[in-house]
C-alpha cells in the first residue's frame, strides 16, 4: 500500500531543541557546584527528571520543576531565593528562544506538501510546542497536530485510529529510535530515523533495526525518495 500520511517529530528532527537543554544544565550545574561536582548535579538532575515524567510529561515546564526540586534536594533546603530565581530565569530564556529549522526541513515538507497528508506527531508542552511550531513558520504544512504525551504503541495507534489510516500507510519521520521509530514498527508502519548529533540520555537505546520497514537517513531531505519508494 503506498504512503499516504507522514507524520513528524517535532523537537531536534524540524528545529534545534536539545542543545538549549543541555546549555542550560551545564548552567545549571555551574550555579550549584558548592553543593557536588557537575557530573553528580546531571546524575541528579536526570534521575529527577525520570521520576517527574508521569507527573509533569516533556518539555521545559517540566525540566524548570525537575531542576527546582533537584536544586532543593542536593542543598538540603538550603536554597537562596536567588538561584531559585535564576533557575526560573533559566527557563523563561529557553521559553523565548527564536526557533532555528534544521537543515533541509522547509524543502522537504514543500516537496511532499500536497502528495501526502503531513502530521506533527511530537512529545512535549501543548503551550510550548504550539508556540514552537507558530514561530517556525511551518504551520500551513501540516493537516493535523498531535501533542502526545508518550510515544508508545498503544499512542501510535489511537493517532492512526484518529486519521483513519492503517499502519501500512503511515511513515514517522523522527530522530529518536525510542520514541519514533520502534514504536511505529511494531504496530506496522514505516519508520524514518534522521539523528541529530545530540540526544537526551533517557531517549538513547543500543539497538540495531533490522526491518524493511526501517530506514536511516543522514538528512531529511532523503524522506521525499524514501517516501516514494514504499
Amino acid at each position: 500500500m503506498p504512503i499516504k500520511t507522514i507524520a513528524f517529530d517535532a523537537d531536534d528532527t524540524l528545529w534545534v531543541n536539545e542543545p538549549y537543554f543541555q546549555e542550560v544544565e551545564h548552567r545549571f550545574c555551574h550555579l550549584l557546584e558548592e553543593f557536588l561536582e557537575p557530573h553528580e548535579i546531571s546524575r541528579e538532575l536526570l534521575k529527577t527528571e525520570i521520576g517527574n515524567i508521569p507527573l509533569y510529561g516533556y518539555g521545559i515546564k517540566a525540566f524548570i520543576l525537575s531542576m527546582l526540586e533537584t536544586a532543593a534536594r542536593i542543598s538540603n533546603g538550603s536554597l537562596s531565593p536567588g538561584i531559585v530565581n535564576q533557575v526560573i530565569g533559566f527557563g523563561k530564556e529557553m521559553l523565548e528562544k527564536e526557533i532555528e529549522l534544521l537543515a533541509g526541513v522547509e524543502q522537504t515538507l514543500e516537496q511532499l506538501h500536497g502528495s501526502y497528508r503531513l502530521v506533527v506527531a511530537t512529545k512535549g508542552d501543548l503551550l510550548d510546542q504550539e508556540r514552537k511550531l507558530h514561530k517556525s513558520g511551518l504551520e500551513k504544512y501540516f493537516h493535523h497536530v498531535e501533542i502526545m504525551s508518550e510515544k508508545g504503541p498503544s499512542d501510535y495507534q489511537k493517532l492512526l485510529k484518529h486519521l483513519d489510516v492503517a499502519p501500512a500507510e503511515f511513515l514517522m519521520v523522527g530522530n529518536s529510535l525510542k520514541s519514533d521509530i520502534i514504536p511505529v514498527l511494531e504496530i506496522g508502519g514505516y519508520g524514518v530515523h534522521v539523528p541529530f548529533h545530540t540526544t537526551w540520555s533517557h531517549e538513547k537505546v543500543d539497538i540495531k533495526l533490522d526491518s524493511p520497514l526501517f530506514f536511516q537517513a543522514d538528512s531529511i531531505l532523503r524522506v521525499c525518495d524514501i517516501a516514494a519508494s514504499i
